[in-house]
Formats: structure tokens, C-alpha cells, sequence
């Protein structure tokens, strides 16, 4: 195994890849991983990009440009989302698929991970372009993806119309109706109950153990949150209900702050009527980076990645840092928030909600059978309030951070099954 980098500042700290490497390289040495299986592990099993020409409503053809990355199949299919941007990347892609196998392997399902993402902007395109270019890019993809392969879901700027559309397409190339080929379907197109919610429902699960854990109560518990799309507006309403003291919320055009607390259920229709929390009576404005500054006792980014830095980490007030976003921290943020005492609990187990009912979608897919919306949240609550402690137990046994021992258990676990598999040769 190469010798472990002891100066993180060495690496591009906005490139979420780099920050992944450093990471799996920092738990992997500790964890005195066999070199060989280190070699398996660092790298994707396939990288696949594809160009996709769309007929755009005026009659021109525009060709996108799309990727899909497989991290690793030892545990199962792999799984992960699609996005649509116009700053996607395959580094991008690439750490997200790499954080999929972490994640999938925390919270001890059977995937492994993937993630797929495609250079657009979805709000300058019409619906018929999104779906033009949602059909020709699982035609892209039908011999790489699939129930057994590959399963996709939604991520930024995707939803359950996207996995529609991919369902259909797939469908239509089997010649038979195939719904476990993606998940976050639309319910009445064999999609699960409690899907949409569930990794904002996640971060309640893990963010109330560890309130617990620090002898803390949710009534005296200011809650921060960055982001306000399906996981920050579903994370904030269910905390609201449980008690805590949601205090800020941002979305892309800014945020707002009231010290006595927000009214939730009203801001969010406030929401949906003005597409924007400007103006809102109720509140101060504050912008997108004071408002990770505020003094709170959790700080819940869940917009996009990069967001705490090595540039702000040493103005951050929050006691519990609980990642509703896929790499909202650099890896030179880490050792600045820990120096300052802030318990992390990271995105490959914060947000790991979304993916665990996703496992359940797929399962009753494959079943046909379906399940109660009270026994979907009962199973999710399970499955990562045990995650939280086996992660917590983890960084104590072996005296570190949660965020590196997150990584240590998952790449303990993908490890174990890669030497039992063996190497295929």
C-alpha cells in the first residue's frame, strides 16, 4: 500500500474525489489493509461515459455528454443515483459512486455503489427534452444496468418521473415490464411508501441518537439547516414535530434566521407559493454562508458539496454536525472540526436513509408485494439507529473520529466479502 499523505493540504480540496481518496486511504491504513485488497478497492470496476443527442423543441440536435461509474459489486448490484448539472464531472461521479459502496456497506445492505450524471441544465430544458434525454441515456446503458446489474435512482434535479421514464425504456427493451430496474419510483408505479421521506426521516433517526448521546433534549436543541429541497424540507418538518428548535433554513437564493424559532409547516407553504424564502415575514435574511456560522446546537447542510471548508471550519458553532449532503465537508475541514470538539456524523451514515428504502423498493419489487408505510419507517429506524452505534462503537475501539470510522467499517466489510469471493482470473 502506498505510504499514507500526511499533508492533506496537498489535495484540491474542492475536488470531492481527492477528499474521498484521502479519506479511504487515511481508514485503509489504519485498518492495515492488505495491499492487494487496497488495489481492488481504490478503483471503480467500470467507468462508462456516453454522448447523447437530444432533439431539442427547435428542431436542432444538442449532444450531452453523460457518465455512469460502478465502484464495486462484491456485496450486490450496485446502486446510486443520476444527476443532472451543468458543472457534473466524472471526479464527481466518481467519489459519488465510491461514497455509494461506503454507504451501502455502513448501514449493511446488499449493494454495492454506483452514480451516474449528465452535463445539463435541466431548468433552461423543456419536459419532453429531459425525457428525450432520459430515454436515449438509458439506451445508452441498457446492457450495463438492471435488477441484478445496476439500479438506479434519483439525485439533484432527477425524481420519480425520471425513474419512470428509465423503467419504461428498460422495460420496452426487455419486452416486459421490469420495476426493479430503478427505485424512487412513483408509488402507483410499484414504488415504496415512506421512499420519498425517508432519508430526511434517516437524519431525524440518527441526529435524535445522538442528541441521546450527548445528554442533550430536543425542546433546547437549535437546528440549523442548509437546503431546502425534498431532504432539508422533509429533515426540518419531521424535527419540527419531534420538538426541535428549527432555527435557519437556506435554498438556493438564500436564507433566513429567527433566534425563537421557525414555524415550519408555514414556512414551506410559504415555499411552495413563492418558490423562494425572500421576504419571508417571519424571519431575517442571512446568505447561504453566514448561515453555517450561526450558533446552534446541530448544523444540517443538505444542498451540495464543498460546503465546509478548511476557510470557514473554525467559525462553525454547531455541537452536531449531521451531513444531509454527499460531501458537504473537505477532508481539510476534518481535523478543524474535530480539534473544536463537534460531533460529525457523516453523510455515508447521516443520509444513508434514502438508499436503505431504497433497498426496501427494490425488494418488494422483486417481491410484489408491498408493505405498509408504518413498517417501511419501522425497518429504516431499525436499520440506522443500529448503523449510528456500530459506527460510535467503532471510533471508540479504535480512537478515532466517526467520520474515519465510518470509513473503516465499510471498507472492513467490502474487504471481508471481496478476500471470501476471491478474484476471478
Amino acid at each position: 500500500m502506498p505510504a499514507l499523505v500526511d499533508d492533506i493540504r496537498v489535495i484540491r480540496e474542492e475536488n470531492p474525489f481527492e477528499s474521498m481518496m484521502w479519506r479511504f486511504d487515511h481508514a485503509a491504513n489504519l485498518l492495515n489493509l492488505d495491499p492487494d485488497l487496497y488495489k481492488v478497492l481504490r478503483v471503480p470496476n467500470r467507468e462508462i461515459t456516453v454522448y447523447i443527442p437530444v432533439f431539442m423543441d427547435d428542431g436542432h440536435i444538442e449532444v450531452f455528454t453523460g457518465y455512469r461509474v460502478q465502484h464495486n459489486f462484491a456485496r450486490g448490484p450496485a446502486k446510486g443515483g443520476i444527476r443532472y448539472a451543468p458543472d457534473v464531472t466524472l471526479d464527481e461521479v466518481r467519489a459519488l459512486a465510491a461514497w455509494m459502496t461506503w454507504k451501502c456497506a455502513v448501514v449493511n445492505i446488499p449493494f454495492g455503489g454506483a452514480k451516474g450524471g449528465i452535463i445539463c441544465d435541466p431548468a433552461q430544458m423543456s419536459q419532453i427534452e429531459l425525457e428525450r434525454l432520459t430515454r436515449r441515456y438509458t439506451a445508452e446503458l441498457i446492457d450495463f444496468i438492471g435488477p441484478e446489474r445496476d439500479v438506479p435512482a434519483p439525485d439533484m434535479n432527477t425524481n420519480e418521473q425520471t425513474m419512470a421514464w428509465i423503467m419504461d425504456t428498460y422495460s420496452m427493451h426487455a419486452r416486459q415490464t421490469v420495476t426493479a430496474v430503478v427505485t424512487g419510483k412513483p408509488i402507483d408505479l410499484s414504488g415504496s411508501r415512506g421512499r420519498r421521506e425517508a432519508t430526511g426521516r434517516g437524519l431525524l433517526f440518527v441526529i435524535d441518537e445522538a442528541v441521546k448521546k450527548l445528554g442533550m433534549h430536543p425542546a433546547s436543541t437549535r437546528v440549523v439547516v442548509q437546503g431546502a429541497g425534498n431532504v432539508g424540507s422533509t429533515a426540518a418538518r419531521l424535527m419540527h414535530e419531534t420538538g426541535y428548535k428549527i432555527v435557519a433554513m437556506s435554498d438556493i437564493h438564500g436564507g433566513i434566521y429567527n433566534d425563537k424559532g421557525l414555524d415550519v409547516p408555514d414556512l414551506l407553504n410559504y415555499q411552495r407559493i413563492h418558490r423562494s424564502f425572500e421576504k419571508y415575514p417571519q424571519a431575517e435574511p442571512v446568505s447561504n454562508m453566514e448561515l453555517l456560522e450561526l450558533d446552534c446546537e446541530v448544523l444540517l447542510p443538505a444542498a451540495t458539496e464543498n460546503q465546509i471548508t478548511s476557510h470557514n471550519a473554525n467559525r462553525i458553532k454547531c455541537k452536531i454536525l449531521a451531513e444531509g449532503a454527499n460531501g458537504p465537508t473537505t477532508a481539510a475541514a476534518d481535523d478543524i472540526l474535530e480539534q473544536k470538539g463537534v460531533f460529525v456524523i457523516p453523510d455515508i451514515l447521516a443520509n444513508a436513509g434514502g438508499v436503505t428504502c431504497s433497498y426496501f423498493e427494490w425488494v418488494q419489487d422483486r417481491m410484489g408485494y408491498f408493505w405498509k408505510e408504518e413498517l417501511v419507517n419501522e425497518r429504516l429506524q431499525d436499520i440506522m439507529v443500529a448503523s449510528f452505534h456500530d459506527v460510535c462503537k467503532y471510533a471508540e475501539s479504535h480512537n478515532v473520529n466517526n467520520r474515519i470510522a465510518a470509513y473503516m467499517l465499510a471498507i472492513d466489510r467490502v474487504a471481508y466479502i471481496t478476500r471470501v469471493r476471491g478474484i476471478y482470473a
